[in-house]
């Protein structure tokens, strides 16, 4: 069995590990690129949301190199990701690869059919390596969403502009090699030092802006145009509102038990909308509550065009904005977007930022002074 799977983020550096401890041969699809993404909108229906132009351009790229196996997310409810495994699984039949495809589906209070689903990658291996393999993983989800957060909070005051970066890659290299908990552990200490010998200036009061949108283009930087690493190099403290840990642990462990979970997050949402819509676009009305809350200077909604539960979700962020008195800036992305038009209105957005935060530090000297 020669194992592939789509690229999310640092998922799949956390799935190439996983699968490795099972015995299985993986063949991780090539980082994405523009190859990646012509392929996608070749074979893609034209309307499809980019995530799923993107993964297809993966499975594509992997079963060239041999994959014979893609591991797969489901999904449920009205967004369609629970049909990107059955759409890209017709689609590359077509274009006549042989493969099988596993689809882990959300459990929905039934565990046992996600486990059906795990041990038909586990073979013969005994419970415990099983067990073994899928702690590290989660250990290495950990690892890696503590080490991102920080590199957020460091770039924004970074002396050399990209040496945050540069540190963070040679960080993920440690993690990468780990193969136990231990050296999960160890590898997160050897990336952190690393981060705090890039100079830093004096941590004056920066912009602090806070991440919304949908889970995939939140978490893969190729599709979002890298917009925390340009946001960190322009002097701005970013916080993203989704990370893998917590997706896992709500989509995975709480459904496995018919728990809800991010209930902060809906209680927030639920003045401007009260059910679930698909995807992330309860979560996302939210998000915007909760960094307005706390007082952060902005947010930036980021979603694929055509995604419907963000674009519902955005037809109410102006009432939110209003409400909660936070501006917003929202990206529809796909394949046409480019960096040079994301850097423009990114600047326009910060310039705004500025000028609101002058306005309110004016008025209150004047209040002050009065």
């Amino acid at each position: 069995m020669k194992v592939t799977f789509p690229h999310l983020g640092s998922l799949s550096l956390v799935l190439s590990g996983l699968f490795a401890n099972l015995g299985l041969e993986v063949i991780p699809p090539p980082p994405i690129s523009k190859r990646t993404i012509d392929l996608g909108v070749l074979h893609a229906p034209e309307f499809a949301c980019l995530p799923l132009k993107i993964n297809l351009g993966n499975f594509i790229e992997a079963l060239e190199l041999g994959a014979d196996t893609i591991v797969m997310g489901g999904g449920t409810g009205p967004c369609r990701f629970g049909y990107y495994a059955q759409v890209q699984r017709e689609i590359l039949q077509d274009l006549g690869f042989k493969f099988q495809m596993i689809v882990l589906e959300p459990p929905q209070g039934q565990l046992s059919e996600l486990v059906d689903k795990l041990m038909l990658l586990c073979g013969d291996k005994r419970p415990l390596q099983i067990l073994q393999a899928v702690y590290t993983a989660w250990c290495k989800i950990k690892a890696l969403d503590k080490l991102h957060r920080e590199v957020l909070r460091h770039r924004a005051f970074e002396e050399e502009k990209g040496a945050t970066t540069k540190a963070y890659e040679k960080g993920l290299s440690y993690l990468q090699q780990a193969r136990t908990p231990a050296e999960v552990r160890a590898g997160l200490r050897k990336a952190l030092a690393l981060l705090t010998q890039a100079k830093q200036k004096e941590k004056k009061d920066a912009l602090r802006v806070g991440l919304i949108g949908e889970v995939y283009m939140l978490l893969e930087p190729y599709a979002n145009l890298q917009v925390e690493k340009l946001l960190g190099e322009m002097g701005v403290v970013v916080e993203r509102s989704v990370y893998l840990s917590a997706w896992i642990k709500e989509h995975l462990i709480l459904s496995s038990m018919r728990l809800p979970g991010g209930l902060a997050t809906k209680r927030a949402a639920a003045k401007y909308i009260k059910y679930f819509v698909g995807g992330h676009g309860r979560e996302t009305v939210g998000d915007m509550v909760r960094y307005a809350r706390r007082g952060f200077d902005g947010v930036i909604h980021i979603l694929p065009f055509t995604c419907t539960p963000e674009i519902v979700a955005q037809s109410i962020l102006p009432v939110v904005s209003r409400q909660e008195g936070i501006p917003y800036l929202s990206l529809s992305l796909d394949e046409q977007s480019g960096e040079a038009g994301l850097i423009t209105r990114l600047e326009a957005f910060l310039d705004l930022l500025q000028q609101r935060r002058r306005k309110s530090l004016s008025r209150a000297f004047k209040f002050a002074t009065s």
